[in-house]
């Protein structure tokens, strides 16, 4: 484990900023994530369009930037999917890779879930990313079956309840 992991950050969620569109995109941009998350990098119009509309320009879109020491680390956004009885709240979060394992993605889905109110509460993380669906289950998401994006299979992960997470956990 490297120095930096033990290093106490400061983790606070924001309202996201039009500056911290382009650390979003370079985030996008990384190989690594993309292979992990099954989540192909947009090109630079595209990406900018998507979160001008889709993110920002919808009023019942949550997204929130994640803030660590003063520097947007990534974001969580929450949104609504499908229409009528398969209308279902997704969540879903990316953090550049100079964030991840040091615990600032449990903390911030943690402050994340105290906002995002609505219940039940899905995800869908590509089933290899056993990280990201360690970190779903560890805030109360359960196992609710597999979606198929693509050729790739996705765990669908459930919150039913209120977190399981009252306070944002310490980093030992």
């Amino acid at each position: 484990m490297s120095d930096h992991a033990h290093t106490r950050a400061d983790v606070r969620l924001r309202p996201v900023a039009e500056a911290d569109l382009e650390a979003f995109f370079e985030q996008e941009q990384d190989p690594e994530a993309t292979r992990r998350s099954r989540f192909p990098a947009r090109p630079r119009g595209r990406f900018m369009t998507h979160w001008a509309t889709r993110i920002l320009g919808d009023d019942t879109v949550l997204v929130r930037t994640v803030d660590v020491d003063g520097a947007p680390a990534g974001h969580i956004v929450a949104w609504w999917d499908g229409e009528g009885e398969t209308r279902r709240r997704f969540v879903g979060y990316w953090l550049g890779r100079p964030y991840w394992g040091r615990g600032i993605g449990t903390v911030a889905l943690a402050l994340f879930l105290r906002e995002e109110r609505v219940r039940p509460l899905h995800a869908d993380p590509f089933a290899g990313n056993t990280a990201s669906v360690r970190l779903l289950e560890r805030h109360g998401f359960r196992p609710a079956g597999t979606v198929r994006h693509g050729d790739d299979v996705h765990t669908l992960l459930v919150l039913d309840e209120e977190p399981l997470l009252d306070e944002p956990p310490t980093r030992e």
